[in-house]
């Protein structure tokens, strides 16, 4: 089947277009667009950094490809990030049974206190269970939560503090709960898959494995591929 590739999109001439990929820079979205290489009905875009800028550009994918007739069916937010130790060490993978805004909230004197426990909507989204499961088993990879921060953790504390709220915490990153809030305006299903960079906790960037990370997560979406193409929301 021929395939067109356009800035890191694998496109099947003459399939519609059902599985968007969202990452956060060009890097990222070459080292899934590598790993899905022969996928059809695929689009990989560099969304942007943040759940802010990744929102509005997932928005703005599912909108056009509503608009143009062929609409998406599934929307994976997709990169690096950091790993909770000992779970996700540097190298490994995770899949996001829960997609979580880990820092969407208030700060009191009595603790943080999240947007759900202010009475102002939602903190987090559930990809569907057996799309998770079904991921793993390709995979090989642990479920778990992964948390969207805007401020990337940089010390020990912070770290533990997140663990503590979140204890089925694996990774953190910045996009996936941006991209899961507006596949969710759409009614649109979503899954997180992250590949560990660096520990979450103190910034030690000689300890960064950025490499790494990225061919773990080509090797990552080479196993999903197959995965991802199958999926429909009515699968149990």
């Amino acid at each position: 089947m021929e395939l067109q590739a356009q800035e890191g999109r694998l496109i099947a001439a003459g399939e519609p277009r059902r599985l968007l990929v969202a990452t956060a820079v060009p890097v990222e979205r070459d080292a899934v667009a590598a790993g899905l290489r022969g996928a059809t009905g695929t689009d990989v875009i560099a969304a942007g950094v943040g759940p802010a800028l990744a929102a509005a550009s997932t928005a703005s994918a599912l909108t056009a490809a509503a608009l143009r007739g062929t609409p998406y069916g599934l929307v994976v937010s997709a990169g690096i990030g950091g790993g909770f130790l000992p779970a996700a060490p540097v190298g490994s993978l995770v899949i996001a049974d829960e997609i979580v805004a880990a820092d969407l909230g208030a700060q009191t004197e009595d603790g943080f206190l999240s947007v759900t426990e202010l009475g102002f909507g939602t903190v987090r989204h559930e990809p569907p269970a057996p799309l998770v499961r079904r991921a793993a088993e390709a995979t090989g990879a642990p479920a778990g939560a992964v948390l969207t921060v805007s401020t990337v953790t940089g010390t020990a504390a912070r770290a533990a503090a997140l663990k503590e709220r979140h204890p089925t915490a694996l990774a953190e990153a910045m996009e996936g709960f941006g991209v899961a809030e507006a596949a969710a305006a759409q009614d649109v299903a979503v899954l997180e898959v992250r590949a560990v960079s660096n520990p979450v906790g103190p910034r030690d960037r000689a300890a960064w494995r950025i490499p790494d990370a990225l061919a773990a997560l080509t090797e990552a979406f080479g196993k999903l591929a197959p995965v991802l193409e199958s999926w429909n929301r009515h699968d149990r």
